[in-house]
This record gives structure tokens, C-alpha cells and sequence, in this order.
């Protein structure tokens, strides 16, 4: 239950007032799809999430079966091995799960004993307390948090579908976060665990020159289950966005193929070189990361709240693409795809050369020549699936097709010295004007480039008055700061209720927003709204605003 935080139905703006594309030929509107007033919860997200959870089962119990066979066959360096690959990345991720657990419940635990009193009422809710503590502590030892994460989820979804609409919006987002933790989750278990148990079941299957049937299936269900979670991840990072079309089901099916052949031919690669240069393949490994790992902080991305985490986090996506590409960056990646993607070849090419050359004696070349053909109609079929998840089932339109449109570049407007440029991404059918008024709720606050410049003899002040305020501030009504009132003026639509000001740019895709990922304003939110008869609205900083617009604002709270 780590989406303790039930935001309700949300509503989150931008200072930022985008132009109108209200111009001959386009039309004045865009299609918007929130994750509180989106498609209902259907039959096939359930299917989805079940499916995730055959997924999840397949390849944990694959590995554990392959290891009880290693050992019952006396092959215990590959037992040992098989089970640290379960084992570990595993206990991380369940760590990682109960510390959100704890973080957004122990607080409304103690909001709700506070509450209650020394009653009658008091001693069944801390009962009740209790007995979910102990039932999510016996959960994350047994090695279920994420299982548990998926009912709850599936519960969640069937909620928002029966309810009426006022606690529909309610559970839609307590399952959009609910989504977005399971995802996170699932994707750092899947490069720590799924990747490498592949890459060695492979090389057991390759040195050892057969095939067991035990050995087959846990290679196939941990490919799957990076394939999976990629798509995964990108269909509920999308979900999570107004600013974003969400994908389909054909496009995240697409995707996954795209993933599984691409992953697949490179893994076989991995494993034919590791197979003849042990040592040699740890090199190549370890400098393949290093590489990316450093083209990604070349590259300068903006995740977290401070350098060293954004570091941190650097590190880890050069884990993944040792396997795979992960966008990571905001703007148009046509260019960084074909690096990687052309990187890639070559070094599958190498590879796979450089174990045909030094195979040992025992594997023929009939069947040389087979494993060979297998890398590279792998990576030919991941490529071909690529080019069809961009040319006809991209959520934006066909981004290389002729009749799209693209993402419309609106324009560079200057505010004292501070450059915006707003995107607008329209459908070939119906156009776009962007509303950066969504409806969506936060875990740690990324960190943001402020482009403002400060006020001159303003620079000690503002450093004093940073260390002291928090984050964001909560305010109850927008009608208290005339400056943000003839800013929000020309809203299509009058927005009543508490404010939380968050003050910080909104992060641009590929990025979570930060009424995602910070579980402080998912507290917030949940305390606004049980405090509160109108839904709350979060409202992050203009990129446009300077250090002395800001200074005014927070003045007058």
C-alpha cells in the first residue's frame, strides 16, 4: 500500500500561458486524457495488471525452479549463482517498497491515533494500525510487496469503475499512483535481476553446449519480463501526463516486441563472448557502462533534487542501456536512437564474430551458423517493430510519416533574460492548443535548473529565505495574489479551492511530474482534501517568472 496517499481529483496549472493555436488551418482545440477525468478503468487495463502479475510469477518461479534443479544436479557454482540473482535484487526492491510503505503510512497512523483519541473509537483503530503494519511487514519478508502492490491495484481500478464520480475521480488517482510505484518498482528489479539471470542462463546453455528445458524457460521468462516492464513503464509514465497522448495497448504490445527481439539478439551476444572471454567480457561490460553512463551526464539530465542524485541516478540508466534504450531526455531523440542503435550493432557484431572465430571444437559450424543467423534476424525483427511503434503507432501520430505534423515548436519567448519554448504536440485531425491546466496529484522533489536571474543586492536575501521556507506552500484560494490572479485570468475555466504552490518549473516529458514522485505533497493532498469541501490545485512555478516575481508572490502568502 504504498499509494497511501489518496490524492483526490487534483487540478495542476502552469504560470505558463501558452499562445493559441487558434490560427487558420488549426483547430483551437486539443484532445486531453488526465488520469482523473480519462477513459474509465475497463475490462482490459484488469486484464493488463493480471497478466503482469502471470509475468511477475513466471520468471521468479522459473529461477527458483532452475536453481533447486542445479542443485539437486550437484552444479552448485550455477546454483549459487542462479539463486544471488533472485535473491538480491529482490530484498532491494522489497526494502526499497516497505520504506515508501512506511513513509506514507506511518504518518496517517499517527494522524489517525491522534484523532481518534483515548476513546472507544482509539483502541480498534490502533488495532487496525497494527495488524497493517504487521501484514505489510510479513509481506515484504515473504518477497510479495509487488503482489500485493497489484491487488491493490486491480482493487483500486475496480473501485473507480463502480463508484460515482466524485470518489471515482478519488480511486482513479490512488490507482494512477498506485501504477506509478509498481512500475518504478518493477522496472529497477528487472535490470537487476531479469537482465543478468538471462545473460547467464545463456552462457550455462552456450559453454555447456545443450540445452536443458528448465534453462530454456527461465531465460525466456526473464526476456519477457524486460520486455514487458520497458513498455510497462512508458505506458503509465504517459498515462500520468495530460501533456502526452497515452499509448494503446497495440502501441505497448508493439513496444514490447520492439524490446524482446532487441534485448534478445543482444543477450545471445552477450552470452556466445562470455562464454569463450570470461574476462574480456566483464572488461567489455564494465566499459560499455561507463560510456553510456557518462554520454547520459554529458547529456545533462534533470531528475533530481541534487547533483549527486542525479549522478546516482545516472549510473543506474547506464545499467539499462547495457541492454536496451531508455529515453531519458527531453526533445527530440531520433538522433540519440540511431547512436545508440548503430553503438549496438557494432558491438553485437563484434561480439558475435569474435566468438565464431575462438568457438571451441565441439560446436560445428552448421550450428555456428544458426546461432549467428538467430542474432541477427533478432535484431533485424526488434528493429523492424521500432520503426512500425514510430511510423504507425506512435501515441503522438506517425512521427515519420508525411501527413504528421509533429510537435509544433510555438515559439522562444524573453522575460528578463529567461528563454521558454512551448511545445505543442497536435494530432494530424484535430489540433492542438496546450493547457497546461491538468487534473493529477507527489515521493523526493526533482531537482530543476532556475533559469531566472536574481535580483542584484537581492542574492544573500534569497539565499537566507531558501534555507528557511519549504518546498511548496499551501494557500487558500488564488484570489489572495493579484499578480497570479491576472495571470490564471485567462483560464478557459474558473478554478475555486486551496492552492499548493510548488516552487519549481514543471518537468518536461520524459520526466515524472513532481505531484508524482513527491510523497511529502501526496500527504498534502490527501490532508486538503479530507480538510477541504473543493478539490485542492497544485501550481508550479512559471520557467518565465524571475527571482524577484517570486519573492513578491511569497510575500503575500
Amino acid at each position: 500500500m504504498a499509494a497511501k496517499s489518496d490524492g483526490a481529483a487534483v487540478s495542476v496549472e502552469d504560470d505558463n500561458t501558452p499562445r493559441s493555436l487558434s490560427e487558420p488551418g488549426n483547430p483551437a482545440t486539443r484532445p486531453r486524457c488526465s488520469a482523473a477525468g480519462g477513459k474509465p478503468y475497463t475490462l482490459l487495463d484488469c486484464c493488463w495488471v493480471l497478466c503482469a502479475l502471470l509475468v511477475f510469477f513466471s520468471d521468479g518461479a522459473t529461477d527458483l525452479w532452475l536453481a533447486a534443479d542445479y542443485y539437486l544436479r550437484g552444479d552448485y557454482w550455477w546454483f549459487g549463482l542462479t539463486l544471488v540473482f533472485v535473491v538480491v535484487p529482490s530484498a532491494v526492491v522489497q526494502v526499497l517498497s516497505f520504506r515508501w510503505f512506511v513513509y506514507d503510512y506511518s504518518d496517517l497512523s499517527c494522524g489517525d491515533g491522534a484523532a481518534s483519541g483515548s476513546g472507544t473509537v482509539g483502541a480498534p483503530r490502533r488495532c487496525c494500525i497494527v495488524c497493517m503494519w504487521v501484514f505489510q511487514t510479513v509481506l515484504h519478508v515473504l518477497q510479495l510487496g509487488q503482489v500485493w502492490r497489484y491487488v491493490h491495484a486491480l482493487y483500486l481500478g475496480a473501485q473507480s469503475r463502480w463508484q460515482g464520480n466524485g470518489p471515482r475521480r478519488h480511486f482513479r488517482w490512488r490507482l494512477m499512483f498506485e501504477s506509478a510505484d509498481i512500475t518504478m518498482l518493477r522496472l529497477l528489479e528487472a535490470f537487476l535481476k531479469s537482465a543478468p539471470q538471462l545473460v547467464l542462463q545463456l552462457s550455462i546453455m552456450i559453454h555447456g553446449n545443450i540445452v536443458l528445458p528448465l534453462q530454456g524457460l527461465s531465460a525466456s521468462a526473464s526476456l519477457v519480463s524486460l520486455a514487458w516492464m520497458i513498455a510497462s513503464y512508458q505506458k503509465v509514465l504517459r498515462d500520468s501526463r495530460d501533456d502526452k497522448l497515452p499509448m494503446s495497448y497495440k502501441a505497448v504490445i508493439t513496444q514490447m516486441l520492439w524490446h524482446f527481439f532487441t534485448i534478445g539478439a543482444r543477450t545471445v551476444a552477450f552470452a556466445l563472448f562470455a562464454s569463450v572471454f570470461q574476462l574480456y567480457f566483464g572488461i567489455f561490460i564494465v566499459s560499455h557502462w561507463c560510456v553510456m553512463t557518462f554520454w547520459i551526464i554529458q547529456g545533462e539530465t534533470d531528475f533530481c533534487m541534487s547533483k549527486w542524485e542525479e549522478i546516482i541516478y545516472n549510473m543506474v540508466v547506464g545499467i539499462i542501456y547495457i541492454f536496451c534504450w531508455f529515453n531519458v531526455k527531453e526533445g527530440p531523440s531520433r538522433l540519440r536512437m540511431t547512436v545508440y542503435y548503430s553503438v549496438t550493432l557494432v558491438e553485437n557484431v563484434a561480439l558475435t564474430a569474435a566468438w565464431y572465430t575462438y568457438r571451441g571444437p565441439h560446436t560445428s559450424d552448421s550450428y555456428a551458423l544458426v546461432v549467428v543467423c538467430l542474432v541477427a534476424c533478432s535484431f533485424a525483427l526488434g528493429t523492424f517493430f521500432m520503426l512500425v511503434y514510430y511510423c504507425w503507432l506512435h501515441p503522438d501520430g506517425p512521427v515519420l510519416g508525411s501527413q504528421w505534423g509533429g510537435c509544433v515548436d510555438e515559439g522562444v519567448v524573453s522575460v528578463v533574460g529567461v528563454a521558454g519554448v512551448i511545445d505543442a504536440c497536435i494530432t494530424p485531425s484535430q489540433g492542438s492548443q496546450t493547457d497546461m491546466v491538468i487534473t493529477s496529484p507527489p515521493r523526493t522533489l526533482p531537482r530543476t535548473k532556475d533559469t531566472g536571474e536574481p535580483v542584484p543586492g537581492e542574492r544573500d536575501k534569497d539565499r537566507d529565505r531558501d534555507s528557511c521556507l519549504p518546498v511548496f506552500q499551501v494557500r487558500p484560494s488564488p484570489s489572495s495574489s493579484p499578480a497570479l490572479l491576472h495571470r490564471t485570468s485567462s483560464s478557459s475555466r474558473a478554478l475555486e479551492g486551496p492552492v499548493i504552490r510548488i516552487d519549481l518549473p514543471r518537468k518536461r516529458y520524459p520526466a515524472w511530474d513532481a505531484h508524482f514522485i513527491d510523497r511529502r505533497l501526496r500527504k498534502t493532498i490527501l490532508l486538503l482534501e479530507t480538510s477541504s469541501a473543493v478539490s485542492p490545485r497544485i501550481q508550479y512555478r512559471s520557467s518565465m517568472m524571475g527571482s524577484k516575481e517570486v519573492l513578491e508572490y511569497e510575500t503575500t502568502v
